[in-house]
Parts: C-alpha cells; structure tokens; sequence
C-alpha cells in the first residue's frame, strides 16, 4: 500500500541447518513485538524472511550424513555432492520456519528468500563481477587463517580466540661469524622455526644495534638468516629479539613484505610438516614441536622453558585449532569500503542501539584488513572467475559461454573450484531479496530498511558488511537503525553451550508453558545490548500472567453476556473509579509509545504488565464489583463500557508481546476476526482524569494500610468495623464520597462517615494516617482486646524463651568449635528473626 509509510526489518537469515534455539528465540521475538507494533500502528510493514545456505556449517552437515552412509565425498564427485546438499536442503531448509511460526513470527512467509535462490545468486555474480572491474577485489597469495579439518580458508571474524596453556622456549640463535655467541630468540611455536627467514630486533635497541645486517645459523637446518631492525618489535618484551616466519603468522607476514623475505610454508593442508621440514616432514604439529624440542636440547641450544597462558586461535565452526597459512585466495580491498562506513557515520547516518556499540563498530573498522572471500568447499556460490585453458589468464564474467580470452584470444576456460564466503551473500541481504539488481517496485517502497535487529556478536561477521555493502551498491545505508540485543545465558550466566550441556530448547518450552509465555519471559526486563539469564521461574510468572488476563477476561464476558453494551459513555455518567483507570490506561498507551520508539521494549512490557495485574485485575475490577452484582445502579453501564475499553485497549498493548493469548480474547470480546491489524491505542485528551487518579491512589493507599493494621492485629478477613475519615481537605473529602461504594468493600467496612474533625471517635481507636488526614478505626470494633492481649503475652513468652536458647548455644564455645558452619548460620538466623520477632510482639502490646 503506497499510501502508507513503509517499515520494513529484514530478518537475519537463520541456516538450513538450523534448529530453533533461545538466540533465535530471543532475536525473532524481538523482531515480531516492531512488526506488530507498527503494524498495529498504521505503516505498510515488512518482515522479509530468508534462510541461509551456511556453506560451511551446511557442507560438513551432508558429509557426516555420506559418511553415516558409507560414501567419501570426493569419490561422490562434486556434482553428486551438491545434489545430494540440495537435498539437504529441501529436507531441512524449512523446519526452522514451521518453528518460528509456533514461536508467532508474523513475517511475510509468502516472501521468504533464500541466499542460492536465483535472484539472490544473481546480485553474487553481480557483485563480485562489479568489484573486480573496479579493482577492489584481487587474487593473490597472502596469510590467511586456514582450517585443517575443514580444510578450507576461514575469515578473521570466524578465528575464535580461547585461551590456553602452553609454553613458552627460549632458543639460542648462534651468530654466524662466532657460534661461542648468539641471540636468545622466545617462541610458542617452536615447530615454525624451520620456516624462519629473520630475527627482528627494534632498530632503537642499543643492544643489538651492532648485530644488524649479520647473520645467524638457523638450529636444525644448514640455512642462514639474517639481523633486520624493524620498529614491529618491542625492545622491553622478552630479549627484544623476535624471529620472523612470514608463512605462518600474520604479523611476520608484513614484516617479511618490508624487508622483502622468502616466505616459507612448513605444513600441509591436514596440518602435517612438508617438504620442507627434512627429518620431520609427515609429523602432526604437536609430534614435530616435541621432537625439534627435543633436538635443540641434544645440542645444547634450549636456553628455558617457562609456562604460558596465551590466546588460541580456532575455527568457531569446527572448534579445531587454525594455522595461518599463505595460499592465493580471492579478497576483497577494504580500505575504501571502510572509508564509506567512517564518512556515513560522521553524517549521523546510522543509530546503533545501545550507542555504546560505536566503539566496538569503530575498533573493527581500524583493524580491517583485507577480507578473504574465497573458501575451498563445494556448496555455496561458485566463484565467477574462468582461467584460459592455453594461457591460463584471469576472466571474470557473469556469462563465459560467449567470452574470449583478453589475452590469446581462447575460447575455452576452466572456472575457478573455489566457492565465496558464505557472508558475502548475506552482506546483500537487504537489497537482494528486495529484487536488486532489478529496479523492483519492493526494493523502491520497502529499502532502505528501517530496522536489523542481531546479537552484538556479529556486528563484524555481518554488520558492517551489510553496511559498506548497502553503500558501495546502492548509495544507500541499508538500514537506519541496528538494534543490538545480548545472548541469553543459563541461571548460573553461564553462555549456553552443547558442551555445558545447559542449553534450554524454545519449543519444549512452548510445549509447557506456551508461546506467550516464553515472548514475555524473553522480553521482561530485557535492554538493548545486555546478556540476560534464562530463568525457568520468570517464565511460569509469564504464564500465571497469561491465566491472570484469561480469569479477568472470563469474568468480564461473563457480566457482558447478559447485558446491552453501549457503544459509547457520556463523561458525565463516568465514575470516580471508571475515570481513575482510563486515566491510568491514558497514560500507559503515552508511557508505552515513547519506549517504544526508543526500543526500550522490556520497560514498555513491565508497564502493560504492571497496569493489567495490579491496576486493572487487582484494583479496579474490585471496586466495580459492587456496581455489577446491584441490578439497580444506575453506573453498571457506564462500569461494563469502562471493563470493555480497558480490556480490549490492554489487549491491544500487549499484543505486539503475547500474540496468541490477545488475539483469542480480543477476537471473543469484540466478535472480531483478528486483533493484528487493529490500530494501536493512542492517548485521548476527552480520558485525561489525572486529579481523579490521584483521588483514587490516597484511597487505595488508605485500603492497603487498613489491610497491614487489620494483619498486624490478627484481624481476619471476614471482620468489618466502623470507620471514620478525618480530612479538612475538601477533594479528599470529596473524592471519599464518591468512592465510598468501593472504599467501604475493600477496606471491609461496614459503616464510613467522613468529616473534618475527630470529635465523637474514641482515644483507643487505631489510626492510618493519609496525606492530608487521617482514617480510625474503632479498637473494640476490630478485636477482643483481654483474649488479644493473652494472646501476645503468650507469644512474647515463648519468643522469649526462644531467643535464650539461642544465646546460650550462639556462647557455648563447645558448640561454635564442633558445630558445622552451616548449622552455626543457621542458628544465627533463627536468633534475628525472634528478636525481629520480639519487636514487633512489643509494639503490638504497646498498641494495646
């Protein structure tokens, strides 16, 4: 509908492997409360759906499947492979979808995309083609972070850093031109030092200054390597000597390309020593490491061995330790999409929610470095790159059927094996499922999109290359808004994991308790950007919220089952307490609106939770009672219009949080067919009573201190006395004449005369004192102040009693020396609590 305002969110895309966890739980129900709120708010809104092919996750999946079949994926070949992957596919692409229904996921399903759908395979030809016409992507050979049990190249982003024990030799390095002396060179690797071209020192370190441009032996090997100075190294770190492997570490890597060193690869792609380790080669990593260990010691050139904690590069996929390798890969150039993320940011054009995130935007976009696209697996988009079958020259093309090799002239290509990061596709994700690269009438009226809501953990694996993505092609931020939510933790915070074995499934969870009661547990109290806890217990309080509503809702259809509605109320003929809770309910739709605006969603939630159980269930349905059960009041209309309107505007609220529950009352209240296309409540000034609320709060005050005298005397429920209020102010007075009907049932009253002064009432009488007056009640009225007494004199006498015990055991040095520390706690409880006791025993009889 054009002509209203768009809104429109794109959902992360959830991977055909996926299985429906508290993060997706989390994320998608944050997503559906916007939806539905805007929805309910009058825009044209959109959830664009999708999944995700996952390469990696999705590749090994199907090749645990083959193996569990007793089929090699290599002898299965490519083409069998990938059919056998779209298989996979079909089987399980949608199962997460049909979980996110039960969930209630009003997304547009009719919609739903998937990133090797064709349209979204052709924006990845697109693209790539456009980048590299554009040199700003390039193939080459530079250190990347390889998977030796994926076997494929990973990005930055997926390298996992745990930290680990290890540690840390120390190696003497003889100088060339006299063995007798030599530089003491520390490493945590010491498998890599066959791979060494260098010993680096800082070029302002006096120590060394004279060594620079000399040479050293390499232990283990016949080579030489040389002194270099380079400001990388830190002189007050260790010897302030460091060697320098290019092949096998990043930052060795840039220190090579300065000083223009070989560069020498030591492992294979399983992660076994090479060709070019000697006597190694065919060692795993870890048997190398212990054996070149072991031969330095022979030869005297192991100076120590310390202990070390360090940080551990793995794959987050796998979990298996990653090597940084150098191999040719396909990259993207990302300093010029950096500088398009910094300049967007400066024109204020993207609002990250917490704004604390902007620090951790800015630090990933100082750190950049090139990113590796290239991934040495079969499912996923095939790399459109053809190289000359004669002269073996680069084309990238989106069609090659009719392509000549710039070079000779050739007709005949072979394309590239590789396939592209799966989070290349996903960088496309809110233009290419609207249609792009197609001037489409959805990518027109719905992109940019308004709002991505994701957990804080992929602002770099997808954020960000959503956004210089969304620039570079479209000219265009692709969203205005990116809502960070935290992960969702066990009751101990601790994260969830299958290796912890504390993770909670959504559905078993829905299964008991319901949807509702999950979505509100899931929002209740939750803040942009902060972890939250998984607490069974905040989920039954969601449900026993759920059957609070539904027992409200039943007893008010059962008082409008019988009676004629009217459709509207004249002001006039509304009620102290029907005016206290429009007003109330006014402010909640004004309250509610501005959080959320600001995606304050768990403080709008415990405000519609508040309203509804203590202001509507727990208090205002009371006080009409009296007015429903009398045929005769003339306000019982007046009562079930006020029921009605409160009722279906706090459906309304609440529905964007608990869709199942309102949608079934809503539609039962109001003969309707749904409640999620209704309009959102707004704030009315014609309900504006804020005098009248504040009339109701003193009375309700009054009530609940009439309550704590009437349990502090031992006054039971069923007693009533006589009561008088004593104000000179005239709107108290005036607001306790006409709430009396409800003042005198819930304070359980049976007589209430209000007056300006306390001639006449007893000086034994107990008093509650209110803002601007007082209210007494009648000591003989409320209890049998002799048997009262006997009664309290009997309890302080055994509290008494009690608190001797106590001190004589808590003195008892017998006692503290054997007794465990548990027991000694507790006894020490027990002794506060009589005491607290005791006191308030003490005042009682005072009273008296």
């Amino acid at each position: 509908d054009k002509n209203k305002k768009p809104f429109t969110i794109i959902m992360p895309p959830p991977n055909v492997t996926g299985h429906l966890h508290m993060g997706h739980a989390l994320d998608n129900t944050i997503q559906d409360i916007l939806i539905r709120y805007k929805r309910m708010k009058g825009y044209n809104v959109l959830w664009q759906p999708g999944l995700d092919h996952a390469a990696i996750a999705t590749e090994v999946k199907v090749t645990e499947a083959l193996k569990q079949d007793g089929i090699d994926k290599i002898s299965l070949g490519r083409q069998g492979f990938l059919k056998r992957a779209w298989e996979w596919k079909e089987e399980y692409g949608d199962r997460i979808i049909f979980q996110l229904h039960r969930l209630g996921c009003s997304a547009d399903w009719d919609r739903t995309r998937f990133t090797m759908d064709d349209g979204c395979s052709a924006a990845v030809r697109k693209v790539f083609v456009d980048l590299y016409n554009k040199d700003l992507i390039y193939k080459g050979s530079r250190i990347i972070n390889w998977c030796p049990v994926c076997k494929t190249s990973i990005s930055d982003a997926e390298v996992e850093y745990k930290e680990m024990e290890g540690s840390l030799w120390y190696i003497k390095y003889p100088l060339t031109e006299d063995e007798n002396s030599y530089l003491n060179v520390a490493t945590s690797r010491p498998e890599t030092m066959l791979g060494d071209v260098a010993v680096a020192v800082n070029p302002k370190d006096e120590r060394y200054e004279d060594l620079v441009g000399k040479t050293l032996k390499l232990p283990l090997t016949d080579r030489e390597i040389p002194i270099i100075a380079d400001d990388y190294v830190e002189p007050d770190f260790g010897s302030g000597c460091v060697k320098i492997t290019p092949a096998h570490d990043p930052n060795d890597f840039e220190v090579g390309k300065r000083h223009d060193l070989e560069e020498i690869n030591l492992f294979t792609d399983d992660a076994l020593m090479n060709d070019n380790c000697g006597k190694y080669k065919g060692l795993s990593v870890l048997d190398a490491r212990k054996k070149i260990v072991d031969d330095l010691k022979d030869l005297g050139l192991l100076l120590k061995v310390e202990k070390l904690t360090h940080n551990v590069g793995t794959h987050d996929r796998c979990k298996s330790m990653i090597e940084p390798m150098i191999k040719p890969q396909w990259f993207v150039k990302m300093q010029p999409l950096v500088e398009l993320c910094l300049e967007a940011d400066k024109k204020e054009e993207l609002n990250l929610v917490p704004p604390s995130i902007n620090k951790l935007y800015h630090k990933w976009l100082d750190n950049m470095r090139d990113w590796c696209i290239s991934r040495q697996l079969w499912w996923g988009h095939r790399i459109p790159a053809y190289y000359c079958k004669k002269c073996g020259h680069i084309t990238v093309s989106l069609d090659i059927t009719k392509g000549k090799c710039a070079e000779c002239g050739h007709t005949e290509f072979i394309e590239d094996e590789d396939t592209l990061d799966t989070w290349f596709s996903s960088a496309l994700w809110p233009f290419s499922t609207l249609g792009w690269p197609d001037d489409t009438e959805e990518l027109k009226h719905f992109y940019p999109t308004d709002v991505l809501v994701t957990g804080y953990d992929i602002l770099f694996f997808w954020v960000i290359r959503m956004i210089f993505s969304g620039l570079y092609h479209t000219g265009k931020m692709p969203f205005n808004t990116v809502l960070f939510h935290g992960l969702v933790r066990d009751d101990q915070n601790r994260k969830m994991s299958k290796s912890l074995g504390n993770g909670v499934d959504p559905l078993k969870i829905i299964d008991e308790y319901g949807a509702d009661a999950l979505r509100f547990m899931l929002v209740s109290g939750n803040a942009p950007g902060h972890d939250m806890r998984f607490i069974i217990g905040k989920v039954e309080a969601a449900r026993n919220f759920a059957n609070k509503i539904w027992n409200a809702s039943r007893f008010i259809l059962m008082n409008l089952e019988n009676a004629k509605l009217p459709e509207s109320v004249d002001i006039k003929d509304l009620q102290l307490s029907d005016k206290y809770i429009l007003s109330k309910l006014n402010d909640l739709i004004s309250d509610m609106d501005n959080n959320m605006e600001k995606y304050e969603l768990g403080i709008a939630v415990q405000k519609v939770y508040d309203f509804v159980w203590d202001e509507f269930c727990d208090w205002y349905i009371e006080m009409v009672k009296p007015r429903l059960y009398d045929e005769n009041d003339n306000t019982k209309a007046a009562a079930l219009w006020t029921l009605n309107r409160v009722l279906s505007d706090s459906l309304k609220l609440l529905h964007p949080f608990m869709p199942f529950i309102t949608d079934e009352i809503y539609c039962t209240l109001n003969n309707a067919d749904t409640v999620i296309d209704k309009s959102f409540p707004v704030f009315d000034k014609e309900l504006d009573f804020k005098k009248d609320a504040q009339t109701v709060d003193v009375i309700k005050d009054a009530i609940r201190k009439i309550r704590e005298v009437r349990k502090d005397m031992n006054v039971p429920l069923s007693k009533k006395t006589s009561m008088f209020v004593v104000t000179e102010n005239d709107t108290l007075i005036d607001g306790f004449n006409r709430g009396i009907s409800f003042f005198k049932s819930l304070a359980k009253a049976n007589e209430v005369q209000i007056r300006s002064d306390k001639s006449g009432i007893g000086d034994d009488a107990v008093s509650v004192v209110l803002s601007e007056g007082f209210i007494y009640l009648p000591l003989v009225e409320l209890i049998d102040r002799e048997k009262e007494l006997e009664r309290l004199n009997s309890q302080k006498e055994k509290l008494l009693k009690e608190i001797e015990r106590s001190e004589n055991m808590l003195n008892n040095e017998s006692f503290i020396n054997r007794a465990k520390k548990e027991k000694i706690e507790a006894e020490k409880s027990k002794y506060e609590d009589y005491k607290k006791e005791l006191e308030m025993v003490n005042i009682r009889l005072e009273k008296l």
